[in-house]
């Protein structure tokens, strides 16, 4: 079946049912609050236990993006200005301005696999040809930011409590992007100033940052590993196809039962990319009734730790290559 065929296959999943998501509401933001209040009590127990505590709600934070994620594409519930302002209130427990968020993400969605129009919603990624016609100076700085500690642990701190303070992408969009961004950092600091004030300096560091480090650097590894796997597609414009990239350019991370619970079926990614109005718990469904989207682009957690080394796109064979396989590659 051709990818835009799909497109109209899976159109019949992408009603929403307001009682399910509801209760996927709840179930992950009430375990949050218990979690986050035990681990506040808990700093006067022991630190160490509150810290594990936060840990622990990382999982929790990262579904509530998740759900913030199909609010921003009008998957979670029918009437679209419900499913924004419960997307704004989450954008202030998940550090993200919705609006911001929501205007980048569909640029993401209109532009993955698209060597002509990166820069917007992306890991950052060269071809081999691209890469050797750098400067040692920009091949060092490429280096670095593709390196895994950069990648998945300074970046995601970067974006979630520097980048998303402002409008990035968008500064000049418009003053919505701006209300969006400064109205959600207004919120957060009287959140963060009202912690502080009650439970002191202890609860930001203890409580609060571990949940948010943590859940922002799982959230990184699992957009890499959707769109940076070996037989993922790039295109140049003219060869390029919005519901081909969608298939071919996004992966099926096939996790555990309760890792597809906790990441909200994010992982079924090249479902999602092909019709982004199905509510995360309505992929199952498309999964059950469709073996060939279930068996298309899949990655173990096994496949997906070798992700981490491929960093170039070479155009010749399609597929990305380590830096070793692509210095062997002759010039």
């Amino acid at each position: 079946m051709q990818p835009s065929e799909w497109t109209r296959v899976l159109a019949k999943y992408r009603e929403p049912n307001l009682l399910r998501s509801l209760f996927e509401l709840v179930v992950t933001l009430a375990p949050f609050a218990a979690i986050w209040a035990l681990a506040w009590w808990m700093l006067s127990v022991s630190t160490v236990l509150a810290v594990a505590l936060a840990l622990l709600n990382a999982g929790f934070l990262l579904r509530a993006f998740m759900i913030q994620h199909d609010c921003g594409h009008g998957a979670f519930f029918k009437n679209r200005t419900l499913s924004d302002w419960v997307g704004r209130a989450l954008g202030v427990l998940t550090l993200t301005p919705y609006d911001v968020w929501r205007r980048n993400h569909a640029i993401h969605h209109a532009s993955t696999g698209n060597l002509d129009r990166r820069g917007i919603g992306d890991i950052p990624t060269l071809t081999v040809q691209e890469y050797r016609a750098r400067s040692w100076v920009g091949r060092f700085l490429y280096r670095l930011v593709r390196n895994p500690l950069f990648l998945f642990g300074l970046a995601p701190a970067y974006v979630f409590v520097l980048q998303n303070r402002l409008p990035f992408g968008l500064m000049d969009a418009g003053w919505r992007y701006w209300v969006s961004a400064l109205a959600t950092d207004a919120a957060i600091l009287a959140i963060l100033g009202a912690l502080v004030w009650f439970g002191g300096w202890q609860v930001l560091v203890f409580v609060f940052l571990p949940t948010l480090l943590l859940a922002a650097s799982i959230g990184m590894w699992l957009f890499f590993v959707q769109h940076q796997f070996e037989h993922t597609s790039w295109e140049h414009e003219q060869g390029w196809n919005v519901q081909a990239a969608a298939l071919d350019g996004s992966s099926h991370y096939a996790l555990p039962g309760p890792l597809r619970w906790i990441t909200a079926n994010i992982g079924v990614h090249h479902v999602h990319h092909l019709a982004s109005r199905i509510p995360f718990y309505r992929l199952s469904e498309v999964m059950r009734d469709h073996d060939t989207l279930a068996q298309s682009q899949r990655l173990t957690i096994r496949d997906s730790l070798h992700c981490a080394r491929l960093h170039l796109w070479c155009e010749k064979s399609r597929r990305l290559l380590s830096f070793a396989e692509a210095r062997a590659l002759p010039v």
